[in-house]
Parts: structure tokens; sequence; C-alpha cells
């Protein structure tokens, strides 16, 4: 069956994708492309790039491990600790990056609570690939899990009881009958947590500085350049644009996939070693 939609909504939506798309085709049309690959291999270009790819990495490895379960519980949670433990983990969303930033400085920042009894032990965050890593997870994590709290709350949860029922441990319900069937949400959230990461701006700049090789990212770095050589400053952020896109896109079409049926496994999630 064909869908359509309101003609008035299809021009709704043409000036919406205009307003997203042409200042993106505009910056793609305006990068000198022949000088791309020498602006690149510049030592400042290449130091951004790979801290840059380094800690997106660290980071949407600690926004999975930590957003997962947070996200887990965060859907069974009910009464006021729901709503709050929702906005407590959703608000860097909409924060101004260097507010989160900042709230960083003042928290693990060597004079903070947390940064000062690390300090006494030698261990110093701020202005440090650390604190890049930290910044980057404190933005990004949210995506994750918003992503994965909804589905699991849209998620018909006749399988996980059937499997309960038959006495397999909430461990084994997890991993054989849950997380597979959040899977294209996970994907989707992972892709937007490292999307968000690989573009952070505010928030690392405040808490970590900008030392080259050390906490200078992609990001930092364009904003640099554009105020001595807009061509470097161009290129950076084509290639920032093009990384994001492909992240996104290609994760995207994994979490596409159709996960495989989760009621088949609910028997055998009961399969010895299965009380977890």
């Amino acid at each position: 069956m064909t869908r359509t939609v309101p003609g008035w909504v299809a021009a709704l939506a043409s000036v919406g994708a205009l307003l997203i798309g042409l200042p993106l085709i505009g910056l793609l049309l305006r990068v000198p492309w022949v000088r791309v690959p020498a602006l690149l291999t510049e030592p400042a270009a290449r130091d951004a790039l790979w801290l840059s790819l380094r800690t997106c990495l660290a980071s949407t490895v600690l926004s999975v491990l930590l957003g997962l379960p947070l996200a887990l519980v965060l859907a069974r949670l009910r009464g006021p600790w729901a709503a709050l433990g929702r906005v407590v983990a959703t608000v860097p969303m909409v924060l101004p990056p260097v507010v989160g930033g900042l709230a960083l400085l003042v928290t693990l920042g060597r004079r903070g609570p947390v940064g000062r009894l690390l300090s006494l032990g030698g261990v110093e965050i701020g202005f440090t690939t650390a604190a890049v890593v930290i910044a980057q997870a404190f933005v990004a994590m949210p995506f994750l899990v918003v992503a994965v709290e909804g589905a699991l709350r849209s998620l018909d949860a006749d399988a996980e009881l059937m499997a309960a029922t038959l006495g397999a441990g909430p461990s084994r319900v997890l991993w054989r009958i849950t997380l597979p069937s959040l899977l294209p949400a996970i994907v989707s959230g992972t892709s937007l947590a490292a999307a968000r990461s690989l573009g952070e701006f505010g928030a690392t700049v405040t808490f970590a500085g900008s030392l080259q090789g050390v906490t200078r990212t992609l990001p930092l770095e364009i904003y640099l350049q554009r105020e001595v050589d807009t061509d470097t400053a161009l290129a950076l952020a084509a290639v920032l644009l093009v990384l994001a896109a492909l992240l996104v896109l290609g994760t995207g079409l994994l979490g596409r996939r159709r996960p495989a049926r989760v009621r088949a496994t609910a028997s055998a999630a009961t399969t010895p070693g299965g009380a977890g």
C-alpha cells in the first residue's frame, strides 16, 4: 500500500530539508578539494584528526558500557525516581556544551571536590586526553540512553516473561532475549553517540583545553584554523562531515536489519546454565 502525505506536509518537509541541506552543500562546494590531501597532511591537522578518531572510539565504548545499563534501569523505574533519573540522564542533550564542560571542570578539575581527591593520588583529569573522552561521553551518552530506553518501553515483554517463567535467570534473559530485541535501537543510539562525540566542541574546550596532540580535536582545530587558514578549516570540516555521515549511514543500515525472533529463544534460555 502506498503511503501518502498531504501536500502542505510535503511542502514543509521540503523547506526543512533545504534548511538542513543547503548549508551542507554550500560547505562542500566551497572546499578546495584539490588541496585537501596536502592540507590534511599538515602536522596540526593530522594530529587533530587522529586524536578525534581515538577519543571518539573511547568515548563511544564508554557510552555503551555505562549508557546501556542506565537505559535498562531507567526503563524499569517507576514514580518520582524514574522522572528524576530521566532528567539527570538526558539534560546534557539540552544544556549548552560549554555549561557541561564547566560542570565537569568544577567537579573533576584540580580544584573540584572529586578532582582534589584524585590529585592527592596523583591523578589529573582536567586538560588531558582523558578529559576529552569524558567530555565527549558526557554529551554523547544521553543519545544512546534515549534511543534504548524508548525502544525498551515499547518492547513486548511476553518473551522475557516466558523465559523467566521457564526458569531462566535475569542475566540469561538479558543476554538471550532483551538485548537481541533491542539491537536496532542499540546500533542506532551508538551511531548517534559516536557522531556526537566526533563533533563535540564546547565541553571539550572548556574542560580539556586546546593542546595540539593532547586535547585539540578536529572541531577545535577547525575553529582555530578558520581565523588563519580558511582552506584548511574547510578541508577539516569536510572530513568531519563525511566521517559523521558515513558513521550514521553505516550503522543506521545495520540497525534496520530485522532482529532474530526472540520468542523462539525463550525455551533455549532455560538450557543448563540459564540461571543467571
